[in-house]
């Protein structure tokens, strides 16, 4: 009977022993599984990572081909001739402008020439004005001095008055600017003067001025005649 209980006993624990068992290699299958979902979910979750990377990439790479894909002759071309087309329009502009400029100054070179041309008349014409006024006063004192009235038998007075109104007409010249070339006994100067004739002369040197057969005139620095003159050739 005792033999009876203890194997009993033996078999309650062989029974508990083989219920631990089971539920342990359970607990290990269902760690298991949990493990391998996990490793799963994990798995997909860097799949779908790396498919969003990839797919980024792509873009990056479609976008940077763009950019970098080159041109066509074609369109090199077409850049060539819009930018040659602007640089002529430019050209234009700046020479329509160019002619512009041109023709005001044009203009305003020709009003300024014309304004020249009529101050320099009315200059002319003042200072004539005012030369002819005192060379009418010498024509007044030389009707004066042939009138009936002032005839004199006295020729000494008379010539005394002629003087009189050379040396007032004198002035007048004088005082306009004209000065006489007087060159006798001077070095003669074909520039200044004119040589008639040579003749032989006892005191004056040879290329001389022996007589003055006309006098000449200068206007300031400007020559208006020459002084016709006889030139010595020496002894």
């Amino acid at each position: 009977m005792a033999e009876n209980i203890d194997e009993r006993q033996e078999t309650k624990d062989g029974s508990n022993s083989s219920s631990e068992q089971a539920k342990f290699e359970q607990d290990v299958l269902n760690a298991a599984q949990e493990a391998m979902n996990s490793d799963a979910s994990a798995s997909e979750a860097i799949d779908e990572s790396s498919a969003e990377t990839k797919e980024g990439d792509a873009e990056n790479s479609a976008e940077q081909s763009a950019e970098e894909k080159p041109t066509s002759p074609a369109d090199e071309a077409a850049k060539e001739t819009d930018a040659k087309s602007a640089e002529i329009e430019a050209l234009k502009v700046a020479l329509a402008e160019a002619n512009n400029r041109h023709l005001r100054l044009m203009a305003e070179f020709d009003n300024f020439r014309r304004r020249s041309a009529k101050e320099q008349l009315e200059l002319i014409e003042t200072a004539n004005g005012k030369l002819l006024e005192k060379l009418s006063e010498v024509q007044d004192n030389f009707e004066r001095a042939f009138a009936a009235e002032n005839k004199a038998q006295d020729l000494e007075a008379f010539e005394k008055g002629m003087q009189m109104i050379y040396n007032q007409f004198a002035k007048v010249l004088t005082d306009a600017g004209l000065e006489q070339i007087d060159p006798t006994g001077k070095e003669f100067d074909p520039n200044l003067h004119e040589a008639l004739m040579q003749q032989p002369s006892e005191t004056i040197p040879e290329g001389h001025v022996v007589t003055v057969f006309q006098k000449g005139y200068k206007l300031k620095n400007k020559i208006l005649k020459t002084a016709k003159v006889i030139v010595s050739s020496g002894k």
